[in-house]
């Protein structure tokens, strides 16, 4: 492939091996720099500020991917926000002509981009980041909130596998705020859905470091959950 056409991607880390990211596949993450969201307990705030990728970037990465194959059965796209990036189509593609399956973690606020990709795609979590009037408040950025609606519209009309994941922190969330996005979003039509605590380590914001008082109890959380798993085929409860 000619220099001009290598895809420019801002290369920010590689996970080698996982079974936890793909599911019921062994894959490799690889992660992008840069996100427009500002979400208080984001816990990889080194990955937000944008950058453009020099080609030689993806180059080593495809290096490592054509040295995998008959290894790895995925390769997973994830960030930050893998769909800022204008070349990602490009590296899908060619992560696809390898022979790989394709996943991307996404928050969805590029709702054409990932429209426009999902062909190529075999799996999508999208982060759902909480009820429609609470979205700005909880990403730290106003005006967001449509396109992020649209991204969830794109996967329940496009026939793609997908889990929705929602991270929660006690700041954002109360526990009956947790249930009703659940419920809303199992009406919708979502399958699988996971719920994630944040973690308090390397927040964006301070004040998601510390503890919340009065934040629901471990058992109280598993007790949501058990009430939550008849709507849905799959519901996951990650600590």
């Amino acid at each position: 492939m000619p220099d001009s056409a290598e895809p420019r991607l801002p290369i920010a880390g590689l996970t080698r091996l996982t079974t936890l990211d793909f599911p019921d596949r062994l894959a490799c993450v690889v992660f992008l720099q840069g996100c427009p969201l500002r979400c208080g307990y984001c816990h990889n705030p080194q990955m937000l500020a944008s950058r453009r990728g020099a080609r030689r970037e993806w180059a080593e990465v495809r290096a490592f991917l054509e040295a995998r194959r008959g290894l790895l059965e995925g390769v997973v796209f994830s960030g930050g926000e893998p769909a800022m990036h204008h070349d990602l189509a490009a590296a899908v593609r060619q992560a696809r002509e390898l022979g790989f399956a394709v996943g991307l973690h996404t928050a969805g606020a590029y709702p054409d981009r990932l429209h426009a990709m999902l062909p190529q795609l075999d799996w999508v979590g999208l982060d759902v980041k909480g009820e429609p009037g609470r979205v700005d408040a909880i990403i730290g950025r106003p005006g967001l909130a449509p396109r992020l609606a649209r991204s969830l519209d794109v996967l329940l009309e496009g026939g793609v596998a997908f889990e929705c994941r929602t991270t929660v922190h006690w700041r954002d969330f109360e526990l009956a705020d947790v249930e009703r996005l659940a419920i809303r979003l199992a009406e919708r039509g979502v399958r699988r859905y996971a719920l994630q605590l944040a973690r308090h380590d390397q927040c964006l914001d301070p004040d998601y470091h510390r503890p919340v008082p009065g934040a629901p109890t471990a058992p109280a959380l598993e007790a949501l959950a058990r009430r939550l798993r008849p709507h849905f085929t799959q519901l996951t409860l990650r600590h």
